[in-house]
């Protein structure tokens, strides 16, 4: 399923990283504890559902290599947070919907999960 596919399902917006909306994305990840996060261990193209939106989110996404992160809940992407998602080439997307819509929504388009 490609990023654009993603955000058109959830309605979301892409705030970071148009220029990579068709790329695809094999799986998902839904947390909001990063040390979860950094558990992760796949060479699949993973996007990170949370609802966690700072500067640490995007640290911890950059250490785990996870190159497209979907703000939950009506999270807002802050300037600080777009400015190192630029320098990682990430894509960051909003969307209003809650975590459990977002994941059963992508679940049932039968986007993987990553356990």
């Amino acid at each position: 399923m490609t990023i654009q596919e993603i955000a058109t399902h959830i309605s979301g917006v892409i705030v970071e990283g148009e220029k990579h909306k068709i790329d695809p994305v094999e799986c998902a990840f839904a947390s909001d504890l990063m040390s979860d996060v950094l558990t992760i261990n796949t060479s699949k193209r993973i996007m990170l559902i949370t609802g966690l939106a700072n500067l640490q989110t995007i640290r911890t996404c950059e250490m785990s290599e996870i190159k497209v992160i979907l703000f939950v809940r009506g999270k807002k992407v802050s300037e600080e947070m777009l400015e190192l998602a630029q320098e990682n080439e990430m894509v960051l997307i909003e969307t209003p919907l809650s975590m459990y819509r977002t994941s059963g929504i992508l679940f049932n388009l039968e986007l993987s999960p990553v356990y």
